[in-house]
């Protein structure tokens, strides 16, 4: 047997949505031909189960609402939300607005900010050898040659977009953030050659900022990634991806650590489209003008 083959089914085996669906099909002998659709899509599908609606499921599985919550019922939930929940807990999704598991619930003040400041430094270390410089310069490139610059993200990426709007509108880029999804759909189909889409994800999975990226990608504006690794949806779809290279931390303080990375991105990538044209340098004086006394 081939053993690396042998070790993906190992690693397949020991993750804990695997054995999580092994209980789930445990449990679903004999269920009633409306519920068993249902439990049929949850094993083929548990990440559409586990962030759809009520009728979403029953609409793709074929059945009525009702059906969905029998479903969850016949193996052992109380109802279709717990369901959901436990899938939650099975994929790790639960964790990462919690503190780091590192962190016990007699922490000090100093060790948790000790452990925020590690997070953010092991992001930047991973920053500094995973971001390549020839990206950020084709990025400042694209950036100063498009008419419109459109920059989304979602969830706590929405920071980083609204932070690059904010600098490169500064620098004289007609750049816009759409937080609205189907706005920004429509906004990127109606993009011309030249126009860039900058998108940001950590995970580079993010559906949303994926369905824009995949419109850029099909059109004719340049796409921009701003992510943490190659291979992901969006690096593949991206002209030029910015890879900050993801650090081995828990969830929560690895996502921390991300937003710290990709902020220092959009830092770098204004530099480098400053440095190439005087005439950004002069607008960014003038929008220096109305900014508070910072003295």
């Amino acid at each position: 047997m081939d053993d690396k083959r042998g070790n993906d089914v190992s690693s397949r085996a020991d993750d804990p949505l695997t054995r999580w669906l092994g209980t789930v099909r445990a449990r679903s002998g004999a269920l009633p031909a409306s519920e068993a659709k249902v439990v049929e899509l949850l094993l083929a599908d548990p990440l559409f189960v586990g962030t759809g609606t009520t009728a979403q499921v029953a609409a793709r599985a074929g059945v009525s609402a009702p059906s969905v919550v029998r479903a969850a019922r016949a193996i052992g939930y109380q109802g279709f939300t717990e369901l959901k929940l436990e899938i939650a807990r099975a994929r790790g999704t639960t964790e990462f607005f919690a503190p780091s598991a590192a962190l016990t619930e007699d922490a000090t003040p100093a060790a948790v900010v000790e452990a925020a400041v590690r997070a953010g430094h092991d992001a930047l270390t991973a920053l500094a050898g995973a971001l390549d410089p020839a990206a950020v310069d084709a990025a400042a490139d694209a950036v100063r040659a498009a008419g419109q610059v459109l920059v989304v993200g979602a969830g706590t990426s929405a920071a980083v977009a609204a932070d690059a709007v904010f600098r490169l509108r500064a620098l004289g880029a007609r750049a816009t953030g759409i937080a609205d999804h189907e706005s920004a759909m429509i906004a990127t189909r109606l993009l011309h050659a030249g126009d860039v889409v900058i998108a940001v994800s950590a995970t580079g999975r993010t559906s949303s900022t994926v369905a824009v990226a995949d419109a850029a990608n099909s059109g004719d504006a340049t796409l921009i990634a701003i992510t943490d690794h190659y291979g992901t949806p969006l690096a593949s779809l991206a002209d030029v991806a910015l890879v900050v290279g993801g650090s081995p931390l828990p969830a929560q303080m690895a996502a921390a650590g991300s937003r710290l990375a990709h902020l220092v991105t959009v830092d770098a990538l204004a530099a480098a489209l400053a440095l190439r044209d005087p005439e950004r340098r002069r607008l960014a004086d003038r929008a220096g003008i109305d900014l508070p006394d910072i003295s």
